[in-house]
């Protein structure tokens, strides 16, 4: 759903601009929905200001970010030096092919 944003360098997702009103301001609801967003980085740079200033302002949506941001953090650290197995990737492929060999002789 992202998609570069010209001369940033960052990903860019149109909610995040979305979450916006005409005064510049976020609400609440828009700013929780948004969190992941700015967490990955998927934002322009003035949606990320506008994000951050208001969780910096906003005890609950900063305590909300806080959560997300430890999460995304264990999940990171829980899953991310993870190997699969040997010979997984060959079992998986061998039985996607058998998926679509059943489907294609019933359909």
């Amino acid at each position: 759903m992202s998609t570069g944003n010209a001369g940033d360098g960052v990903g860019h997702d149109a909610r995040a601009d979305e979450a916006i009103d005409e005064n510049d301001r976020l609400d609440c609801s828009a700013v929780i929905a948004d969190v992941w967003l700015l967490l990955d980085n998927e934002c322009d740079q003035n949606a990320r200001a506008r994000l951050q200033t208001h969780i910096d302002s906003c005890a609950p949506c900063l305590e909300h970010y806080g959560i997300e941001k430890q999460l995304k953090s264990l999940v990171s650290r829980k899953c991310g030096g993870d190997q699969a197995p040997e010979g997984l990737r060959e079992r998986l492929t061998l039985e996607i092919r058998k998926t679509v060999i059943v489907r294609e002789t019933r359909g």
